[in-house]
């Protein structure tokens, strides 16, 4: 029999949000990346488009500021998504951080995330 492995499914991560579009928002992702509904985002601060959280980076996407609600493939150029940017209880096992994340990274990104109502359970 083969086996069926799947992957993320939109607004899998999300326990409750305020109500209507409170928390959610519409941005802008950047081109080159593919990501999946959970993906933790940082925003760059000269263009205001989001990109994957990059702890190591110097230009706003080092912040976690919101998080994807669905699938987004901006491999070739930018594109629409919608986020949870606020009042929002997610999932942590849901959540999809950057490859090589430390703990101390991800412990500063759950606090940043915190600030904007983003809660990790």
């Amino acid at each position: 029999m083969t086996t069926l492995t799947e992957g993320r499914h939109t607004g899998e991560h999300l326990i409750s949000e305020a109500n209507g579009t409170r928390s959610r928002d519409v941005v802008t992702l950047v081109s080159g990346q593919n990501l999946a509904p959970g993906a933790v985002l940082g925003k760059i601060t000269a263009s205001g488009k989001y990109t994957q959280l990059a702890p190591g980076a110097a230009d706003g996407s080092e912040a976690a500021a919101a998080v994807l609600f669905a699938e987004v493939n901006a491999s070739v150029a930018d594109k629409a998504a919608v986020v949870s940017a606020r009042d929002t209880e997610v999932a942590g096992a849901c959540l999809t951080w950057p490859a090589g994340i430390t703990g101390g990274e991800k412990t500063a990104a759950t606090a940043q995330l915190k600030l904007l109502g983003i809660v990790i359970r």
